[in-house]
């Protein structure tokens, strides 16, 4: 249960607090009551929700690369957390193709950092390390992966995600032994995540929100790839609930999970524009596919969430149509007056913590 209790006055470390996903968790942790220590670089995108919501307003807001081990370690055993959570990672498949090197120093060496950091922590802390869906094997089958198939990816940022499960792992049996380690340490995978505040370059609810703010058409590269879109809010609530379950449930150290939506809730790049048209004015969009020929990109990738359900009782509580409307008034929002969207951000979190009440979720009570 993410009540208030399990997260007041607790000091929680989120690196990559700039980014998109966590500065959703950073404006969710502050409403929560914690004590959120935050270590990122500056924030990659211009606007960006962490500063247009003016998170950075009571936390401990660190410029720190995690490729720089000294400070970073440094940072975290002085902060000494209750809680961690790892976000700070290159998230982009493209750009991996751009800079492989950086790519792989970042989310497999910035990820060791982090594990060998937490090693020197003399205290209880539950760390939450979240690296992506694509760190599958990706064969393009039907069903969902399971947190116990195969490793791996086709592409330099794929790749990586696959090699820092690698490491997570080998650090946890060699280093954080399950019967004696007071740090706890568990692996959260998703992907494809929407919502307000995402403004990253080759994105496509971004690609569409800034071309039609400006009248723009959207091109689109590959209409008829699909995805299982979630709004970030899904993924992130997971998080939460499986670090208070680590910090309460020794079994679950060491284990990885899943956070994904409903299997049903794959759909193509086509209509998830399509159903952001519905809550726009003015939109166009234009097909490429075929015409633009650039790097490898999946077709078909989901999640099988069954370890979530059974263990932390949680799954996602929202449609297709709810998770698109919600991201579109974010930005229709933020459009008309961005200095107010921090109430919209608050307004939202509280919105999606309704629902899974609703649906009766555990954390949600």
């Amino acid at each position: 249960m993410i009540s208030i209790p399990a997260f007041l006055n607790k000091k929680v470390l989120v690196t990559g607090h700039t980014g998109f996903k966590g500065s959703w968790l950073t404006a969710w942790l502050r409403q929560l009551g914690a004590k959120v220590v935050g270590i990122a670089l500056d924030p990659p995108t211009d606007p960006s929700h962490f500063a247009s919501a003016r998170l950075a307003d009571g936390i401990v807001d660190l410029r720190i690369d995690i490729r720089d081990r000294t400070a970073l370690e440094d940072a975290i055993v002085s902060a000494r957390p209750d809680f961690v959570f790892h976000l700070a990672a290159q998230s982009l498949v493209r750009k991996s193709y751009d800079d492989p090197i950086e790519t792989w120093q970042t989310n497999v060496m910035g990820t060791l950092n982090v594990l060998e950091a937490l090693r020197k922590l003399d205290r209880p802390c539950a760390a939450v390390i979240i690296t992506s869906d694509k760190c599958y094997d990706n064969v393009e089958w039907v069903w969902g992966y399971r947190e116990t198939d195969a490793m791996g990816g086709p592409d330099p940022y794929s790749a990586s995600k696959g090699a820092a499960e690698l490491a997570i792992r080998s650090h946890i049996k060699s280093y954080f032994p399950k019967a004696t380690s007071k740090v706890r340490i568990a692996s959260a995978r998703a992907g494809n995540v929407i919502g307000g505040g995402d403004w990253a370059v080759n994105r496509i609810v971004p690609d569409c929100v800034k071309a039609w703010s400006t009248d723009n058409l959207v091109e689109l590269r590959s209409p008829h790839s699909t995805r299982p879109w979630q709004h970030v809010l899904e993924p992130l609530s997971g998080y939460l609930a499986l670090a208070h379950a680590l910090s309460q449930r020794p079994d679950l150290h060491g284990e990885p999970f899943n956070f994904g939506p409903q299997a049903q809730q794959n759909h193509s790049v086509l209509q998830l524009v399509q159903q952001m048209a519905l809550h726009w004015e003015q939109v166009r969009w234009q097909d490429l596919s075929g015409s633009i020929a650039g790097p490898y990109e999946s077709g078909l990738l989901k999640l099988n969430c069954d370890k979530a359900l059974h263990y932390l009782h949680w799954h996602a509580v929202m449609g297709f149509e709810d998770t698109v409307r919600m991201t579109a008034e974010w930005y229709r929002a933020y459009y008309r007056q961005p200095a107010a969207i921090a109430a919209t951000t608050d307004a939202q979190i509280a919105a999606y913590t309704a629902i899974a009440k609703q649906h009766g979720l555990a954390w949600a009570q």
